[in-house]
């Protein structure tokens, strides 16, 4: 008789089963599997189908910034070749003021008007800072050539064009108190940054004080606009993007044919080519899921 049964007893394979943090089973190897291993497989379960549509809309907010950001650097380029003076900057800033606050009163049901008297004291104060500041932003750089301005500056643009918060996400309707994000605070103080070194170039307090009220306005008070505007009316927001978009196009065109090509050019790569790009990639997406996932661990803290 066999040694190994005279005991009466069979030593036989425990089954093998799925440890998560138990450590080895005795009698299989670490990275042992058997055949029921895959059968939880799950293929693609988060990959979200978008829609091309969907996607080229999402992408107008991004070409309607740009346009923006464009408009700003022609009033900077006008205002240093002397085509707008004092005067006419105060004018533009005045009217772009109140077409704001129109807009807000518009389509923010919920702007009160303590709401909109706070706004108003906050700007006063602001403006009248900015008044006083002119003269030291107007030498600030001084020294520093032409040249190293313009090329300083249209880094600092193309930083906050980079890191802008294109989703809204940010923004800060009235009465919402939100933590702006890293990237939008670095966006933001970059545009000022800009705004500054481009208003140290011009030659008296008033035209410091107007351009930069200017910038800030666009900078600051723009995405709070067009974010309301979208809230309140998709079509309404793809009408404003359109009359925009052309009169951006139009204005450059005028001032240099090459850059209106370049600016339409990356227009219609944002608008349409990158829509279709990420419809296609989305194709080769390819997500698995199964027993070897790790275990997500909730907590539930009562007191």
């Amino acid at each position: 008789m066999d040694s190994s049964t005279s005991g009466g007893s069979y030593h036989t394979q425990p089954k093998w089963r799925k440890v998560a943090y138990g450590g080895m089973q005795p009698g299989f190897d670490d990275n042992h599997t058997d055949e029921s291993f895959l059968e939880d497989i799950v293929m693609n379960a988060n990959v979200v189908k978008r829609d091309i549509l969907k996607v080229m809309l999402d992408s107008v907010s991004i070409s309607e910034y740009l346009c923006i950001v464009t408009l700003v650097g022609l009033v900077w380029t006008y205002t240093l070749r002397s085509t707008l003076d004092e005067n006419s900057l105060l004018f533009l800033d005045i009217g772009l003021l109140g077409s704001g606050f129109l807009i807000l009163l518009f389509t923010e049901g919920s702007l009160s008007l303590s709401l909109l008297l706070h706004y108003i004291l906050n700007i006063s104060y602001f403006t009248t800072g900015l008044y006083v500041l002119a003269p030291i932003y107007q030498t600030l750089t001084r020294s520093i050539s032409s040249d190293s301005i313009w090329a300083l500056s249209v880094s600092l643009i193309i930083l906050h064009l980079f890191l802008h918060d294109y989703s809204g996400s940010t923004v800060r309707a009235p009465g919402d108190v939100k933590n702006p994000s890293l990237t939008s605070c670095i966006s933001l103080n970059a545009s000022i940054v800009a705004s500054v070194l481009i208003a140290s170039r011009l030659p008296s307090r008033s035209h410091v004080f107007a351009i930069m009220l200017f910038s800030l306005q666009v900078f600051l008070f723009a995405p709070l606009v067009f974010y309301s505007i979208k809230k309140f009316s998709l079509h309404l927001h793809l009408l404003f993007s359109f009359c925009l978009v052309t009169i951006t196009l139009v204005y450059v065109y005028f001032l240099h044919q090459l850059f209106f090509i370049l600016l339409a050019s990356l227009l219609i790569f944002v608008t349409i080519v990158c829509p279709y790009w990420l419809i296609r990639i989305q194709e080769f997406k390819f997500e698995i899921n199964g027993p070897w996932d790790e275990a997500k661990l909730c907590f539930d803290i009562r007191d």
